[in-house]
């Protein structure tokens, strides 16, 4: 069984996959092709990616891979608990600029599903946290892209006091939406 629940931004989902335990622990499917198939979710993953984040207050984003390999991504937390967060940048899109997010841990199991078009971010909540996600283009350096995770513009409350971000060189100096050439089309 899945849990499917859509966000105020269509096309972001968050899924819970069912989890089936005993005195020993769990079992989850985290994506079968199948069932997601039978859920309207059919989407080709070529890359599995897994980033451990030691300090709690760690942000990685707001990233994007542009097209022609621009990625929808499926992201679940392995360990830890984390605030993940999606960001429509579809030109055109009536919900441009807005952005929701959701806490992934390794105890709720959620996992969210951010279509192409949409920037992709999140900020750890516990120390050593680690996400895993799927997708479903392979990495491309001339394509990969930011934006300021703490955009007025976007306004995302990342649950952070001023200056408390830990941050890498990339995410600290990238570009304002205000400044973004948006390579993404809203199709309706």
């Amino acid at each position: 069984m899945l849990d499917i629940r859509e966000t105020a931004l269509p096309g972001v989902l968050v899924l819970t996959p069912k989890r089936v335990g005993d005195h020993r622990g769990f079992f989850s499917e985290s994506w079968n092709r199948a069932r997601m198939a039978e859920a309207g979710i059919e989407i080709d993953w070529v890359q599995d990616n897994h980033s451990l984040s030691h300090e709690v207050g760690t942000v990685r984003g707001l990233h994007f891979q542009s097209p022609p390999h621009a990625q929808a991504k499926l992201v679940r937390c392995g360990r830890g608990r984390l605030f993940d967060v999606a960001v429509d940048v579809r030109r055109g899109s009536p919900t441009y600029g807005q952005w929701v997010g959701e806490e992934l841990s390794f105890d709720n199991g959620r996992q969210m599903l951010i279509p192409a078009g949409f920037l992709h971010g999140f900020v750890t909540r516990e120390p050593d946290t680690e996400v895993v996600y799927k997708c479903s283009d392979f990495y491309a350096p001339d394509c990969d892209g930011a934006l300021r995770f703490d955009d007025p513009e976007i306004g995302i409350d990342w649950g952070l006091a001023p200056g408390d971000a830990v941050l890498s060189d990339k995410d600290r100096d990238a570009p304002r939406l205000a400044d973004f050439d948006t390579p993404f089309t809203f199709e309706d």
